[in-house]
């Protein structure tokens, strides 16, 4: 069983910086790739980025190219979030998610999630 525990979000101004952290525990880290998704409200939950379980390479929807970074921190079984330029359409609640083998875009393909972090971002 994985638990996923995530810290971080909140409230932002457009162009401002946020984060998220989303620590995994009671798993070998190395077996699982993770994923971050989000959840605006009215909308369906929808990909934002992966990062690979062997090879740490990441995939980054293009709404967030450039602007948002996924990566992991092996040392400590920690998925990161690092959100740039934010908008008010990055406003959501934002999902870790875990799953064997490798990344995915598809919500189906993880049977692991965080509990949701909100985000909002207004002036």
């Amino acid at each position: 069983q994985v638990q996923l525990v995530e810290s971080g979000g909140g409230s932002a101004q457009p162009g401002d910086s946020l984060s998220f952290s989303c620590a995994a525990s009671g798993t070998n880290w190395y077996d699982y790739s993770m994923a971050w998704f989000r959840q605006a409200p009215g909308k369906e939950r929808e990909f934002v980025a992966s990062v690979a379980k062997a090879t740490g390479n990441t995939r980054h929807a293009d709404s967030v190219k450039g602007r948002f970074a996924a990566y992991r921190d092996n040392h400590r079984n920690v998925l990161w979030l690092q959100m740039n330029s934010l908008r008010p359409e990055d406003a959501a609640v934002y999902y870790c998610a875990a799953r064997r083998g490798p990344p995915s875009t598809s919500e189906e393909m993880y049977p692991y999630w965080g509990q949701g972090a909100q985000v909002t971002v207004s002036s």
